[in-house]
């Protein structure tokens, strides 16, 4: 098992840091959503599909 995980050190560490990445991405987009933010990073006027991504 410690070979394993020694022959992968490099995939798993790389592995962890884009999977915090995603995390950190995701957090930011919920919190943006919860204060009323558009998540698509755009404004909304004029945007066809405002009324589906605001409350």
């Amino acid at each position: 098992m410690i070979t394993w995980i020694l022959a992968n050190l490099g995939t798993i560490v790389v592995s962890a840091i884009l999977l915090l990445i995603v995390v950190a991405v995701i957090g930011s987009m919920i919190r943006k959503k919860k204060q009323g933010g558009s998540t698509c990073g755009c404004g909304c006027s004029g945007c066809d599909g405002c009324s589906s991504c605001q409350k």
